[in-house]
């Protein structure tokens, strides 16, 4: 019934990065419609070679904001065994954007690291625990926050210098035109990040201001905002803060999205009932209670509640298709 024109399907490969290519997506197709060409694509690797700048400095600065608690402490203990991952959330789209713009695709490509982030991750993730333990026995030797700050700071040009390594150097600056059919259609001029993502994407308006993140989580209070702790990208920007709504009004506020032409960001759990040949994620895909003998009788509340289920993947919501009184069949991300 509403189906908006996209820019065609963008592949994280072997990464978790999808809320970043969703975002990006989003983004993207506010950028087309400005300058009225498809052939936009904006680069994932350059914005996640911050994120990942970003998320280390984040766990490093907390490390030394929890050096007074013990080391099996439950949040000392988290920080631990998550230093940092390639996941995120819409909040951390709107954070690095803001802060540090976009590029084009052809002007900083995919490379096989950052389709493959494991084996990287892994270590830097390594470096990053070696950093925070010496921080922590500077603070147990005495030194002064202003020395454990320094440390920090100089172990940071680091982890700086690794991800350059994986990932490449960040531009500066490029030149860079709206292409159609490979061709350029304008003179290209030169652009800082920032630049060239004010100018390209100015219909989205403020990504920080002027959007909210909504869900449906039955084990909590609805038309309530909740905020998960130390769950954010950058360490001054904002954690995960979403709008807890019922899944009808949830469902009105994206089709109103779609009818104003707006695709949305939008995540779920893609680990359960996904009909990978089709395409289609239907809970009555599978009828696992006659082949296993048993019933799975949890709700949505007792899932979440249980650690069953959680919001897993990332996509753009692009599609609804409506029955005559205007109640959603399916969705097309």
């Amino acid at each position: 019934s509403l189906d908006i024109q996209n820019q065609g399907i963008t592949d994280q490969q072997s990464s978790g990065r999808c809320w970043m290519f969703t975002g990006l997506n989003v983004l993207r197709h506010h950028a087309a419609r400005k300058i009225g060409k498809k052939d936009i694509m904006f680069s994932q690797i350059y914005l996640f070679f911050y994120d990942q700048l970003e998320k280390s400095n984040l766990f490093l600065q907390s490390i030394i904001d929890t050096r007074k608690q013990s080391l099996d402490s439950q949040q000392v203990q988290w920080l631990m065994s998550n230093p940092l991952s390639d996941g995120g959330t819409y909040t951390g789209v709107a954070d690095l954007v803001s802060k540090y713009g976009l590029v084009p695709q052809d002007i900083m490509p995919e490379n096989y690291v950052s389709n493959h982030t494991d084996e990287f991750s892994s270590h830097l993730k390594r470096k990053l625990r070696e950093i925070a333990i010496n921080l922590r026995d500077k603070s147990d030797q005495g030194e002064s926050e202003k020395q454990r700050i320094a440390y920090k700071d100089e172990q940071m040009k680091t982890i700086y210098r690794l991800l350059t390594l994986a990932y490449g150097t960040p531009v500066k600056e490029f030149e860079w035109a709206p292409r159609e059919n490979g061709k350029y259609v304008s003179t290209p001029r030169k652009y800082t990040p920032l630049e060239f993502y004010r100018e390209y994407c100015s219909e989205a308006g403020n990504l920080q201001q002027d959007y909210v993140m909504i869900m449906n989580d039955p084990a909590r209070p609805y038309n309530k905002v909740c905020e998960i702790d130390m769950d954010r990208h950058t360490y001054d920007g904002h954690n995960w803060l979403y709008l807890n709504l019922s899944i009808d009004d949830l469902s009105r506020i994206a089709i109103a999205s779609l009818q104003d032409s707006t695709q949305m960001y939008f995540s779920c759990d893609v680990g359960k009932y996904l009909d990978k040949n089709t395409g289609l994620l239907d809970a009555d895909n599978f009828d696992y209670e006659s082949l296993l003998g048993t019933t799975f009788g949890m709700d949505k509340r007792q899932r979440i509640q249980t650690h069953d289920s959680g919001s897993s993947h990332a996509m753009t919501l692009m599609a609804v298709d409506l029955d005559s009184e205007g109640r959603p069949l399916k969705w097309k991300v």
